[in-house]
């Protein structure tokens, strides 16, 4: 049989596996999206103080919130036996506990959908035979992740149930920061598997930076979760100084000197700004060679973009931190990490290509 016989099969292949992966894509963005939200609604939950509101992990049965006087009295008596409550809560009444209540167990029954969104579309996508060989592994990974981000959710929950009046900031880091992870391989799978103009980046060494600020921007997303934990951003309100000066003394007050970068509210917010720094220069310095190395390429542009989005959320933090931290404010900061992370992804993944369809291997 020639080549010339083969190519309508080929062509029908091609066609096939390229609907698969549009439908696939759409719904990995669908996911994206609800994680998005998940880490919206987690900080609204950190800033309202309401993560310990429940006390137990009941990942089927706590899908269903209390229905009746005696099951919110029940709740509110497991509440009442923590240090938060006994220490910072004292006297509050059964309707100021359903107020923090919702608020986790929001974003516990937004963890849950997250998990069925992508459990229960997989399996369709799989046993149809939509999903080619080589993606499956990613996918079911991502599945994974999941499950132990929920683990590592009560993990962190469980730090402040004993001795502590609040989370572990050291815990909270890793769950955030975890959860960003799930969103960026979410969406770099699924740029991938966008059709994509071939365009050579401007330099070999591209690639690599792309992949540079994807990681600068995860280890923000770690800081900034330092930061949330401690509650240092309600300290030193004024930018560009801090406490005063450019470098503040006491960053490393505490003994030994480690402890400070993760315990010390001085030392990790200002760790914060300098990160804030490095990822806006290496932003900008990118977007500049981009534009001056390959004027008016789609790369150029995706570069000026990312360079752009974090301009906006370094003006965002600095907005939050001078007015001491609004929920409001807070939120749109949290919202626009998520953005800058997704738009270096974006822009990472577009710098190495998509992923060539099987029929034009």
């Amino acid at each position: 049989m020639t080549l010339s016989t083969h190519a309508p099969t080929l062509a029908r292949e091609a066609d096939g596996w390229a609907r698969s992966r549009r439908l696939i894509r759409f719904w990995l963005y669908g996911v994206a999206a609800l994680i998005l939200a998940l880490v919206v609604v987690g900080g609204a939950t950190r800033l309202t103080e309401s993560g310990l509101s429940i006390t137990e992990w009941k990942p089927i049965h706590g899908i269903v919130p209390p229905l009746s006087q005696a099951q919110w009295q029940e709740e509110f008596d497991l509440y009442r036996q923590i240090p938060q409550y006994q220490l910072l809560n004292k006297g509050m009444s059964l309707s100021d506990f359903q107020t923090i209540y919702w608020w986790e167990w929001a974003h516990r029954f937004l963890a849950r959908s997250v998990g069925f969104a992508f459990a229960l579309p997989l399996a369709f996508f799989w046993l149809t035979g939509r999903i080619e060989p080589w993606l499956k592994p990613r996918l079911v990974g991502l599945l994974a992740l999941g499950g132990v981000q929920g683990g590592i959710g009560w993990w962190m929950v469980a730090s402040g149930l004993v001795e502590r009046t609040e989370v572990s900031q050291y815990r909270l880091a890793v769950h955030l920061t975890m959860a960003c992870i799930i969103f960026a391989s979410t969406l770099w799978i699924a740029k991938g598997l966008s059709p994509q103009r071939i365009e050579a980046p401007p330099t070999g060494h591209s690639p690599k930076v792309g992949a540079l600020l994807v990681a600068l921007a995860l280890l923000q997303i770690y800081l900034g979760g330092l930061v949330a934990g401690l509650n240092a951003g309600l300290s030193f309100n004024t930018w560009p100084l801090m406490d005063g000066q450019i470098v503040p003394a006491n960053l490393l007050a505490m003994s030994p000197a480690w402890r400070n970068f993760f315990e010390n509210v001085m030392t990790v917010q200002f760790t914060h700004r300098c990160g804030a720094y490095l990822l806006f220069t290496v932003a900008l310095l990118h977007a500049i060679a981009a534009r001056r190395l390959a004027p008016g390429s789609r790369h150029a542009k995706m570069a000026t973009h990312l360079a752009g989005l974090v301009t906006l959320q370094a003006a965002l933090g600095i907005t939050t931190l001078l007015l001491q931290v609004p929920i409001g404010w807070a939120l749109l900061h949290q919202a626009g990490a998520l953005l800058v992370l997704a738009g270096a992804v974006f822009h990472a993944r577009e710098l190495k290509g998509a992923y060539p369809l099987p029929a034009a291997v």
